[in-house]
C-alpha cells in the first residue's frame, strides 16, 4: 500500500535522508529502529507531506502522492501520531478527537464506539482538557484521534516515549488489535527493541539518514539489529 522509494530530504543545506526505501503493506506492521536523530522521525514527514522529499518518491495505493500537501495526504487516509503527541492542551478530550475530522466527508464525522472500546480511559474524561491528562492518557488520545480519520495507513512515532509500563502494554494491545482487523497498514517508530520486536512483520533499522538494515521481523538477528540501536 505505501512504496518509499529513494528518498532524499534536507534541511537547509543539511541532508537527513539518503536514498532511503521503505514500504508497509496492509494488515502488517512495519518497523522503523535507530538511534536518536538517525533520522527516522524525518522519514515520517516525508511520507505524510510535512516535509517535503527533495528527490525520491512516496507512492500510495498505486498513486504518485509526493507533491501533494500533508493535508491531501490525510484526506487519502494516512495518519498520523507524531512524537511528543502534540494534543491541544486547552481543548477537552471529545474537542482533541474531534480535530481528526478534518481529514473526514461531512457525512462521516463522528466519532465511533470502538475508539472508546480501544481506549477506555477516555470514555471516562471526555470533559477533561488534554492538557490535564497524564502523558499516557495523552499517547492514547494522540492515538485516538488518529483513528478518529478511519486511517488506512497509520504512523505511529515513538509511541512509547515517556509512558509507563501498564500504558505500553495498553498501547501494544491496540496496535495487534488493528493489525488484526487487517484493513490498514501500520508503520512503527520505535526506540523501545522489545516492545517493536513482538510487534514487527517486517522492520528497518537507520543510522545516518540510510537504512542500514532491513528484513521479515521472522528472520530478524537480534544481537544485530540491537548493536546499531545502543549508544
Amino acid at each position: 500500500m505505501l512504496k518509499a522509494e529513494n528518498i532524499d530530504l534536507h534541511y537547509g543545506a543539511s541532508q537527513a535522508l539518503q536514498r532511503v526505501s521503505l514500504s508497509a503493506a496492509k494488515g502488517e506492521i512495519s518497523c522503523v529502529l535507530g538511534r536518536n536523530g538517525v533520522g527516522k522521525s524525518s522519514l515520517m514527514q516525508a511520507i505524510t507531506g510535512r516535509h517535503r522529499a527533495t528527490a525520491g518518491t512516496v507512492e500510495w495505493e498505486g498513486q504518485d502522492i509526493s507533491q501533494l500537501s500533508a493535508a491531501s495526504r490525510a484526506q487519502r487516509g494516512i495518519a498520523y501520531v507524531p512524537q511528543g503527541r502534540q494534543i491541544f492542551s486547552q481543548l477537552t478530550v471529545i474537542e482533541n478527537l474531534q480535530t481528526g475530522f478534518a481529514a473526514l466527508p461531512r457525512k462521516q464525522r463522528k466519532i465511533d464506539e470502538e475508539i472508546f472500546d480501544l481506549f477506555p480511559v477516555l470514555r471516562q474524561m471526555t470533559r477533561r482538557r488534554g492538557g490535564d491528562l497524564s502523558g499516557g492518557q495523552q499517547q492514547q488520545l494522540s492515538i485516538a484521534r488518529a483513528l478518529v480519520m478511519k486511517p488506512r495507513l497509520l504512523i505511529l512515532d515513538e509511541p512509547t516515549e515517556g509512558i509507563q509500563p501498564s500504558i505500553i502494554k495498553d498501547i501494544h494491545n491496540v496496535i495487534t488489535i488493528l493489525k488484526q482487523q487487517g484493513d490498514m497498514a501500520i508503520l512503527l517508530v520505535e526506540q523501545y527493541f522489545e516492545f517493536a520486536r513482538d510487534l514487527c512483520d517486517q522492520y528497518a533499522v537507520m543510522d545516518r539518514g540510510e537504512i542500514i538494515l532491513a528484513g521479515r521481523g521472522e528472520d530478524m538477528v537480534e544481537e544485530e539489529v540491537r548493536s546499531h540501536m545502543t549508544v
